[in-house]
């Protein structure tokens, strides 16, 4: 039953809204969950997977923190597979293809048990606010639900129109109807607000795919999982196949004849797209040269017709995407179940928040989600997840949690956003970050599970196995660094198959380990030392890492700590940059817009050079107020 007032009422029922709400539930706070509805909570509007490069990694921090979304995808996946595998362990990532109605369905399971949760279908509409602080949400049903705190994560409904070709027509993601009123009732309060676009590309029904003239993808049979909770794996048998194809000459001839027909060349979209993810037609103008466009063949429920065509988002009118599809080698026949569209929608300007992802404006008011800018499931979710954290802490009275850029990617992330903005739809890369070695798929539980454990979003029994976990690699690794290899027989017939010479002598077991190509689990069958060891295909990566990368990962320890000695200066929150003499205009403006909370910050924003940073110090420490 609906309440008269919440702690915290999280308006939107997607990724970012399932984090904030699962989040703030646990500090046990009484939620508002408020969504369109409540069948479309946690949809995968797009293409239904999870993971991928850094966003794998996303998950992971997610999972450490206590978050649910790993827990989720490995529920019941479709597919798993390790990507980049034949390079540094910076770059590693998990990616799954998820179940389009397994996901939801259970992720709605858990909200539904949680007793602090109130999950309603009402469509908001207005803030109820004053001067500098929000206190509630106006409905359009003209329910007023008052509230200590509010978190918009309203994704790509707020006054979205679906567009394909010059078919234009209000409406949300998956056939849903938009969110309408919300972005002119932030408007008037002040907040700027931009213009987005993403996309989606057809689906294709199975039955009319011939997929021998596509290369078949297949999963891992290694026991891969996003949440370190997991011990229920599905195994290789178990997991669907993707598929790979290339776009021919005439897919590609057909775009160029029809590019003047696509919504995103013909003027009618205004909002920014996705430069990682841009739809087809943008990849033939972009890359002129280029003579095929790779494309993959994705299930997107199991026992399910439905096969997502990814690669192949587009703005054209249907007629044109038909013919687009028909020139795809194997799609001749193929039968359209769903057309590409593109979507655009109204964003908050990321500037406008703070690291706690509150909005500077307004005390109580948090954002999360693709309503910051951002794309992507993983994004949002931890998104979603820290504005719950944050949301709570200030009802709780109690200092905020800001991950550092050497802590995590949602970190670097977060920090993105509100220090350099973006003008389009931010997506994680591992390229964003200056320390990705230290931002491992295999130790974001290193990273951030102590954190969960002190804010009580992790369980006892998740941190005492975290604990051990690291014990045993400690143990192993402290035999096999003081034990010589006793099997020398053994030793010399591994050594000799990976194109090394044995000399004879006896080598202790990390001297083994730390040569390339070797691995844990051969030399651990050599030395009965380790025999009382059981580590999962996840442990021994953790342990693997250490020891193969140890130099590596110490100089970026190293650079890191500089880093860390800058974001420990703190700056005065209260500095009128405009008057800080000395600073050029653009440095004054651009830390106005900002207002850092370190100097570390502060020498990250675009347009504010190293002598700005100088000055800034200087005059701060002149006027004593540093």
């Amino acid at each position: 039953m609906l309440k008269k007032e919440y702690d915290i009422i999280v308006v939107g029922g997607g990724h970012a809204g399932v984090e904030a709400s699962y989040a703030s539930a646990k500090f046990g706070l009484r939620i508002l969950l408020l969504t369109l509805n409540k069948k479309m909570i946690a949809n995968m509007p797009c293409n239904p997977h999870i993971g991928g490069s850094a966003k794998g990694v996303v998950v992971r921090e997610i999972d450490a923190l206590g978050g649910l979304m790993g827990i989720a995808a490995d529920n019941h996946p479709l597919q798993m597979k390790m990507l980049n595998t034949g390079k540094g362990p910076g770059v590693q990532c998990l990616r799954s293809q998820q179940d389009k109605l397994g996901y939801p369905a259970f992720v709605q399971s858990v909200l539904d048990k949680i007793p602090n949760l109130d999950i309603e279908e009402e469509e908001v509409v207005d803030l109820l606010h004053d001067d500098d602080h929000v206190y509630g949400v106006l409905t359009r049903s003209g329910k007023e639900i008052r509230a200590k705190a509010v978190i918009i994560t309203t994704g790509t409904y707020m006054d979205s129109r679906i567009i394909s070709g010059r078919d234009v027509f209000s409406g949300g993601p998956d056939g849903e109807k938009a969110s309408l009123g919300l972005s002119e009732a932030l408007r008037k309060m002040g907040i700027e607000i931009f213009r987005l676009k993403t996309g989606t590309p057809p689906r294709i029904a199975k039955s009319s795919i011939d997929f021998s003239k596509a290369a078949i993808q297949l999963g891992s049979d290694d026991e891969l999982a996003f949440s370190y909770g997991t011990t229920h794996f599905t195994p290789l048998a178990k997991q669907l196949p993707c598929y790979l194809i290339y776009t021919t000459e005439e897919t590609l001839k057909i775009i160029k004849d029809h590019i003047s027909d696509s919504a995103i060349f013909d003027g009618t979209i205004k909002g920014i797209g996705p430069r990682y993810c841009p739809a087809i037609e943008s990849k033939v103008v972009r890359f002129a040269d280029k003579e095929r466009h790779q494309l993959f063949l994705e299930p997107e429920i199991e026992g399910g017709e439905s096969i997502y065509l990814q690669g192949f988002s587009s703005g054209m009118p249907h007629e044109v995407q038909e013919e687009m599809v028909h020139s795809l080698p194997g799609l001749e026949n193929a039968k359209i179940l769903k057309w590409a569209y593109q979507i655009e929608y109204d964003a908050i300007q990321p500037l406008q928040f703070d690291a706690t992802l509150q909005v500077k404006k307004y005390k109580g008011l948090y954002g999360a989600g693709q309503i910051c800018g951002t794309s992507g499931y993983e994004e949002a979710g931890g998104l979603g997840l820290m504005a719950g954290i944050n949301a709570s802490l200030a009802i709780l009275g109690k200092e905020p949690f800001i991950l550092k850029r050497n802590e995590s990617y949602i970190g670097v992330m977060i920090d993105d956003l509100v220090t350099k903005g973006t003008d389009e739809p931010y997506r994680l890369l591992s390229s964003r970050a200056e320390y990705r070695l230290l931002l491992r798929h295999d130790n974001a539980d290193l990273r951030l599970s102590e954190y969960g454990h002190q804010l009580g979003l992790l369980s006892e029994e998740r941190y005492q196995a975290f604990k051990k976990k690291y014990q045993d690699i400690e143990k192993a690794i402290e035999i096999m660094d003081k034990t010589v290899v006793a099997d020398k027989e053994g030793l010399h017939k591994y050594l000799n198959e990976l194109g090394y010479e044995y000399d004879g002598y006896g080598y202790h077991g990390l001297e083994i380990l730390k040569r390339p190509y070797t691995n844990y689990v051969k030399v651990a069958s050599l030395m009965p030392e380790l025999a009382d060891f059981h580590f999962s295909y996840d442990d021994i990566l953790s342990l693997e890492t250490r020891v193969k990368y140890e130099g590596y990962i110490k100089k970026e320890e190293k650079e890191a700590a500089s880093l860390i000695k800058q974001e420990n200066l703190a700056l005065p929150l209260d500095v009128d940059y405009l008057t800080v003499s000395g600073l050029r205009i653009e440095a004054r403006q651009k830390l106005n817009a900002v207002h850092p909370r370190t100097i570390g910050q502060a020498s990250r924003i675009p347009g504010v050079n190293p002598a700005d940073i100088s000055i800034l110090l200087l005059t701060l420490r002149r006027d004593g107020k540093l």
